[in-house]
């Protein structure tokens, strides 16, 4: 008999028990992919029985990393890495420098579009945070920069990796919540780009209010800045590549971001990428898979648990039954990430509540690829923001020079700029919806 009916508890009694056990156990510090798979376990086995319990557990690590949707992650972090070791960030930031540096803030301006760039062959907001603050902050210092600003701006830049495809984010909600990853990865191309403007026009405007932030500006003639468009060839193929795959259908996520890196590696090699630099490329994508992989599979665990419990389907009869307009719901499941990002990383945080949420916000109506686009948008503000901010941790890391408090400083504006980003989507969807609709309408 399974011990929930030996004490005599209902399992949404044990579900409860189990969310506090996880909730306590993330909060004292335990990797959240332990946490989750130790807690998953046991209310399993609480539930059905140690045979029954033990058994479920152990088939969902194969069925999960055996699932072809998951496969398209490795290829787009070997992207990325490629990309950088091949040194290709450097050509896409000059790039951004020649052509916007007439802008105030030109050169703030250019780190947030060489950015989102390089977000389109990264898909890891901290990977793009690391690399910027190495290719971007000393050129903004060394032009009298306010060095808060120039935190700031890497550490959000480094977030538009989110949305713009190929996001590895907006896949691990693909396949959580069983939706189309092509759909989803060709809906946050828009919103990428609304965030980078948003970002840009708040760099220009407080640069005008005032130009002590960011003093210097360079002026490059046409020849020059023509001359640095041949340097973005690569990151141009791969966003074509990926972007008419997803859209024509003529390959799957997978096999675009396959074909993606190949046509990266093969730039790189013709462009001298040694061999060693090659091996780091493939050991970080290596390192940076296994990790996702078990946050995915000790997560899952929590989630089945969660689903034999019946938590999922009771908040969302609970969501349901709430005297209030739908929208006034969604901004307050909004404000609960803003809250839980304060404690948990991103992956995590769709992983853990996903389960519970999105059966909730479908059943009021909204369109899951909307959804999506708004929830991942929320959890990487979440990396922005104290005392997690992983992508804070991550310049000053590269950068110690700039201390942590300033870094978290340079990002209050940023973060302002997010939520009115968020805005912008909650009052006009087809701003994310777009393009998936025409997608399926040309089909």
């Amino acid at each position: 008999m399974p011990l929930a009916e030996q004490l005599g508890l209902e399992a949404f009694d044990v579900g409860l028990i189990g969310a506090g056990v996880m909730l306590v156990l993330v909060l004292a510090g335990v990797r959240v992919f332990i946490a989750a798979a130790l807690v998953g376990l046991f209310g399993l086995i609480a539930l059905l029985g140690w045979e029954a319990g033990s058994g479920m557990a152990g088939t969902v690590p194969h069925s999960k990393s055996a699932a072809y949707a998951l496969s398209v992650l490795p290829m787009f972090l070997l992207i990325g890495y490629l990309a950088f070791h091949a040194g290709l960030t450097d050509a896409i930031f000059d790039a951004a420098r020649k052509w916007f540096s007439w802008a105030p803030g030109g050169l703030a301006v250019a780190t947030v579009f060489a950015t989102a760039g390089f977000a389109a062959v990264s898909g890891a907001s901290t990977a793009t945070a690391a690399v910027f603050a190495r290719v971007a902050i000393p050129e903004m210092l060394s032009h009298g920069y306010d060095r808060r600003l120039a935190a700031g701006v890497v550490a959000a830049g480094g977030t538009l990796a989110s949305l713009i495809p190929p996001s590895g984010i907006l896949v691990i909600y693909a396949i959580i919540v069983e939706e189309s990853v092509a759909k989803l990865l060709l809906a946050g191309f828009i919103p990428g780009i609304i965030s980078a403007l948003i970002y840009a026009l708040l760099i220009s405007g407080r640069v005008v209010v005032n130009p002590k932030l960011a003093p210097a500006r360079e002026s490059f003639s046409w020849t020059q800045r023509f001359k640095s468009v041949p340097g973005t060839t690569p990151i141009i193929a791969v966003v074509v590549i990926i972007f008419s795959a997803i859209y024509g259908g003529w390959a799957t996520p997978t096999e675009a971001g396959a074909l993606g890196a190949f046509v990266v590696l093969v730039i790189a090699l013709v462009r001298g990428m040694k061999m060693k630099q090659l091996k780091n490329a493939l050991f970080e994508t290596a390192m940076l898979t296994v990790m996702i992989f078990s946050i995915v599979w000790g997560v899952l665990l929590f989630v089945r648990f969660l689903g034999f419990a019946g938590l999922p389907d009771a908040f969302a009869e609970y969501i349901a039954s709430l005297d209030m307009p739908p929208v006034m719901i969604v901004i307050m499941i909004l404000i609960g990430y803003t809250v839980l990002g304060m404690f948990m990383d991103a992956i995590g945080m769709l992983l853990l509540t996903l389960p519970v949420v999105y059966p909730a916000v479908i059943g009021l109506g909204y369109d899951p690829i909307w959804f999506g686009i708004i929830v991942v948008k929320m959890v990487e503000i979440c990396l922005i923001t104290p005392p997690i901010g992983l992508n804070c941790y991550v310049v000053n890391g590269v950068r110690p020079d700039i201390p942590l408090e300033d870094v978290f400083k340079g990002i209050a504006p940023f973060f302002i700029a997010d939520v009115i980003t968020v805005g912008v989507f909650i009052a006009w969807p087809e701003t994310i919806t777009f393009l998936p609709d025409l997608m399926v309408a040309n089909r």
